[in-house]
């Protein structure tokens, strides 16, 4: 038995101890995957076009991921963007197949979009089946360094002009939810064509801050901005610290209270989730399993982590536990949390969900 196979075994054995079964027809199980995925191909459906952030991800899990996969399919990009990531999310869950050839690619916002939009959604995110994320990227809200500005206290004091592109942008959302839920005094400057020109109106002093900036872009796109100390690091958002910066505080650890710590981490939840990938529901159990195995050692993968390091890709992996714990926290959220983020967010009444009370 190959190691693959033999770490398959072992992760087929205790589900099948604890539901009774026999080692022998373990053995059996996982050598039948073998042979499904043999001479298959196996597709992943990115929610991005070719040649972004999220095609790139995938693409590169496709490069590894079938070593690992009993039975080495061959495996393949096909691109879905629009919507938001909403066209890929309803393929997904009313169209693609459910015999473990299909695997959805990266949606970190369709949980949240789910519970707080709803527009579009024919999909139930609790349903599919999570196999782990690459990796997360908590969003960096930052200051000039000339602003005066040194830690996230001072914006409950005085204003702290901010770029942003417009409502509903990464560049407006985080700092106008903090300031709708905790009070900052973020004085939003709108307008600007994308990200870039806020970075640019950022250098020139027309602004003195921005918000909705992975770390990973700063790095890829400004990088002197760190290694020339050009920003102070007020806030980050996502569900644990980045080790970078352990001072810094998370958004929702600037909560007065319970209610307001639950809105703002449902507002935190797409950084939280980074770059997930997932199956539709109802595929077979032993195929789940050897497909979370296989992803599982992907990202522990030497070839991968040398890869995504050279591209500069986010390598903090998250297990399909966790993603699929934060995926639940999300679409399980009580109703009235979910009515607060949205009004804090700005956005309208959504026609789907499954928040509860």
């Amino acid at each position: 038995m190959t190691p693959r196979l033999h770490a398959l075994f072992a992760h087929v054995l205790l589900i099948s101890l604890a539901l009774g079964l026999a080692p022998h027809s373990v053995n059996a199980q996982t050598e039948s995957i073998a042979d499904f995925y043999k001479g298959k191909t196996v597709t992943i459906v990115a929610s991005g076009g070719v040649g972004g952030p999220i095609d790139l991800a995938c693409r590169t899990v496709a490069k590894f991921l079938a070593r690992h996969i009993p039975g080495n399919p061959t495996i393949v990009v096909r691109n879905m963007p629009g919507g938001g990531h909403v066209l890929m999310s309803n393929y997904m869950y009313t169209q693609a197949p459910k015999d473990g050839t299909t695997i959805g690619g990266v949606v970190n916002s369709i949980p949240t979009h789910q519970v707080i939009d709803g527009r579009g959604v024919r999909f139930d995110a609790g349903k599919f089946i999570w196999l782990g994320s690459t990796g997360f990227a908590n969003l960096m809200t930052m200051a000039w360094h000339t602003a005066g500005f040194n830690t996230i206290k001072d914006v409950f004091e005085r204003e702290l002009l901010t770029g942003a592109t417009g409502v509903g942008s990464g560049t407006y959302m985080y700092t106008n939810a903090m300031n709708a839920i905790l009070g900052t005094k973020f004085k939003m400057v709108m307008g600007y064509k994308d990200s870039a020109s806020v970075d640019l109106a950022i250098e020139r002093g027309e602004v003195q801050a921005r918000g909705g900036m992975t770390l990973t872009e700063v790095k890829q796109e400004r990088p002197h901005w760190i290694s020339e100390k050009k920003v102070v690091m007020l806030v980050q958002t996502g569900a644990e610290k980045d080790a970078e910066y352990p001072d810094v505080p998370l958004m929702h650890e600037l909560a007065r209270n319970d209610e307001e710590r639950q809105i703002l981490e449902l507002i935190s939840s797409p950084a939280a989730l980074g770059r997930p990938f997932f199956l539709p529901p109802d595929v077979p159990a032993e195929r789940v399993a050897a497909l979370r195995t296989a992803f599982a050692a992907t990202m522990k993968d030497p070839d991968y982590i040398a890869t995504g390091n050279r591209l500069r890709l986010d390598m903090n992996p998250l297990s399909a536990e966790r993603v699929t714990q934060l995926v639940n926290a999300t679409v399980y959220t009580p109703s009235h949390i979910v009515s607060k983020a949205r009004a804090a967010l700005g956005t309208g009444k959504k026609d789907g969900g499954k928040s509860s009370d």
